[in-house]
């Protein structure tokens, strides 16, 4: 017989990315804000800016084709990591991701670059988000700022239960891009800790924003992570999604997506119409 609390804590976790996202093979789209107060890209111009860019790209994701958007501080380079995270940026975060939240009607995620923790779930609490990308939920590692850093799990999953914000779903990164892990940390052992404690899904990166990881990084990551889901974290394309999604369960895309493909630009919807459609041709083979 299955104790009555293990009982509880299985029905919390996510089995099929289906039931959260309305589809089985999830394209997530990035909303990259701009610089958040207190960041050295900020110059004074106020949050209306940061909502209006946002509220753009979002409404440009969904009019593509996405099925749920992530909204994340991508622009407050160089960026803090774990307790580090300063509060003008965390509470501005939660006010442009609530009118994320508002301008359109698909699961809304939160992103803290690096590894914002209980501050990214409290910002989650506060928009009104269904999901959370949790950069390092276990382990131990260097990130490319230099902080040593570790997992957040332990403090995160009491603070999710004491929030009563046991709905928000873990998308947790293994092997995370812009780190490097702990001798000894290898994937299999990343993803065995990372399902042990409760994440709902895994994501699998390559080395930086916008590189692609190893095909074969993804397709061990499939054999190691079980019946938990698995999306892609970094460098997808229309072109190679394809390839990819023989393999996971979904992808979060951000940089291919935008005009020219260059980064700090705004949303393409064109090319997120060609990614979408580039990722459902794949589910349906």
């Amino acid at each position: 017989m299955i104790p009555p609390w293990k009982q509880h804590q299985d029905s919390l976790r996510l089995r099929d990315l289906g039931d959260l996202f309305g589809t089985p093979k999830p394209v997530i789209g990035m909303v990259h804000c701009w610089p958040m107060p207190g960041a050295p890209g900020y110059t004074g111009y106020g949050l209306e800016p940061i909502i209006d860019h946002a509220v753009q790209d979002a409404r440009a994701l969904v009019e593509g084709g996405c099925d749920a958007v992530i909204v994340e501080n991508m622009w407050d380079i160089p960026f803090r990591a774990g307790p580090h995270l300063q509060p003008e940026s965390i509470a501005a975060h939660a006010v442009v991701a609530r009118a994320v939240k508002n301008a359109v009607d698909v699961p809304l995620g939160i992103n803290l670059v690096h590894n914002g923790g209980v501050a990214l779930l409290g910002i989650a609490v506060a928009a009104g988000a269904s999901f959370i990308r949790v950069c390092m939920f276990t382990g131990a590692g260097v990130w490319d700022n230099g902080t040593i850093d570790e997992g957040c799990a332990a403090d995160l999953m009491r603070r999710r239960k004491e929030l009563h914000a046991e709905h928000i779903k873990i998308l947790a990164d293994v092997d995370k891009k812009h780190s490097v892990r702990f001798p000894g940390i290898d994937l299999a052992t990343h993803i065995e800790w990372t399902t042990f404690f409760g994440a709902d899904a895994l994501i699998i990166s390559g080395r930086m924003t916008g590189d692609a990881p190893d095909l074969d990084k993804v397709r061990m990551a499939r054999k190691l992570a079980g019946s938990c889901p698995i999306l892609l974290g970094s460098g997808t394309t229309a072109a190679n999604i394809g390839a990819f999604l023989e393999v996971a369960d979904g992808a979060i895309v951000g940089s291919s997506i935008k005009e020219d493909g260059d980064i700090t630009r705004p949303v393409d919807p064109a090319r997120v119409r060609e990614f979408v459609q580039a990722a459902r041709n794949a589910g349906a083979a």
